[in-house]
């Protein structure tokens, strides 16, 4: 096997196929990853998300219905702890786009955000100032983009963004990282032509107990969940159900896109779906 690896996105991929990557097709990802990172990175000023933070419209960025009428979903799933306008409760936490990580007074999301922003296939409009983020499921999304691009390599293929991964042609067994040391793993997940997604409160963690996983009601980190999982038939579905079961609402969420999943709680329990394709090492 032949393995690519290269940062983007703040993040390593590592693109692992039969035979290496070609020149022409190393080029077409990197210019799908860049077109992505240019339309809904909030930490690029050049970024349409950041043009359009004051409010006003623009042409919408790739993937913008798919992504929000997703996001859509999520909100009503989970009582609307899942908000794409969370940006802004980010940035007052101090996980600004100058990663200031100065934590200020928490600023929950609006809840009727899909009266502040509207989107289409044409457009993106916001009809007030607010910070735009996709983190929640973007990566995923953008997972599954780069294996479009290598739809015509031959073989079996791995996209990996930082552990939100896909493959096609192959089995694939992937370690469950334990969110508090990176050594140990919690199971052991089996997947073919599917993808698999995680989330932890230990990664972009920083100051007293803050991290990157925000429930938009309250503004403030979750407290109950440390580590999700969840595998589906692509990144963009497994990327949302890891992030809707930190809440009440997303077991539901995860099993209407037939998302199966793992979590850990902040005191060690593990809880998984029915049926999860893969070994677990730790006492549910």
């Amino acid at each position: 096997m032949s393995l690519w690896r290269f940062d983007a996105i703040g993040t390593v991929w590592e693109i692992e196929t039969e035979a290496p990557v070609d020149d022409e097709r190393r080029a077409e990802v990197r210019s799908v990853i860049d077109a992505f990172d240019r339309g809904w990175s909030r930490f690029r000023e050049d970024s349409a998300v950041s043009a359009i933070s004051g409010g006003g419209g623009i042409p919408a960025p790739v993937d913008a219905v798919a992504m929000l009428d997703l996001y859509r979903e999520l909100s009503d799933a989970t009582a609307g702890a899942v908000n794409p306008l969370a940006g802004d409760a980010l940035v007052a936490l101090g996980y600004d786009a100058g990663y200031s990580l100065v934590p200020g007074e928490p600023r929950p999301a609006p809840a009727d955000w899909t009266r502040v922003l509207h989107w289409s296939s044409e457009t993106l409009t916001l009809a007030e100032p607010a910070v735009i983020d996709v983190g929640a499921l973007g990566k995923g999304r953008l997972v599954d983009r780069v294996l479009s691009v290598l739809a015509g390599v031959r073989g079996r293929i791995v996209v990996d963004a930082g552990g939100d991964l896909a493959t096609r042609g192959g089995e694939l067994r992937v370690a469950l990282e334990h969110p508090y040391d990176p050594a140990l793993a919690v199971g052991v997940a089996v997947i073919r032509d599917r993808a698999l997604c995680a989330s932890g409160i230990g990664r972009r963690a920083w100051g007293d107990g803050l991290h990157h996983v925000i429930d938009a009601r309250t503004g403030l980190p979750v407290r109950r969940w440390a580590a999700t999982w969840a595998i589906a038939v692509d990144a963009l579905h497994a990327d949302a159900a890891a992030t809707a079961v930190f809440f009440d609402g997303g077991e539901r969420f995860a099993a209407r896109h037939d998302a199966g999943w793992v979590r850990m709680s902040t005191d060690g329990r593990i809880e998984s779906s029915p049926g999860f394709p893969g070994e677990l090492f730790l006492a549910a």
